[in-house]
């Protein structure tokens, strides 16, 4: 007699949010993109052995010195980020080096949303991701593990 295995799929109410750990991630000299990439990972759940598309298992994010990260080649000037407010004529744009200086936390917030499937899941999954100009954080009460990134 043959014996079939079976895929296991992750039920949202195995990860209740009570449950999901916390990770700490430190962007202080580290490239904007790879540091993105790995940080939606975790978010998604991506590093687990539990790994389900369509549910929610990965951990809460925070991320401190944001400002301290990095653009590689001449993207501080040539990279774009454009806002729409909703009335004609009304495109905003501003270089890379203008948005870090106003709001250093959005170029890692728009990197990891840009990484993230564009569905219902990803709007749950980008609020876990809690990003920080400074090194200090209001988090310490979850006792975040801290991941080494390269």
């Amino acid at each position: 007699m043959k014996q079939s295995m079976k895929t296991y799929s992750a039920k949202p109410a195995e990860f209740p949010v009570a449950k999901r750990g916390w990770t700490l991630v430190d962007a202080d000299g580290k490239v904007l993109g790879r540091i993105a990439s790995k940080i939606a990972d975790i978010l998604r759940g991506k590093n687990r052995p539990t790994f389900t598309p369509h549910v929610d298992t990965g951990d809460f994010v925070v991320v401190i010195n944001a400002d301290k990260v990095k653009l590689t080649g001449a993207k501080l000037d040539q990279k774009i980020y454009y806002n729409h407010t909703g009335f004609f004529g009304h495109l905003k744009s501003a270089t890379a080096r203008e948005v870090m200086a106003k709001n250093s936390a959005k170029l890692i917030y728009e990197a990891v949303e840009g990484m993230l499937p564009k569905n219902r899941l990803s709007r749950q999954l980008i609020k876990k991701l809690k990003v920080y100009a400074g090194p200090q954080h209001p988090h310490a009460a979850q006792q975040p593990s801290t991941v080494e990134m390269r």
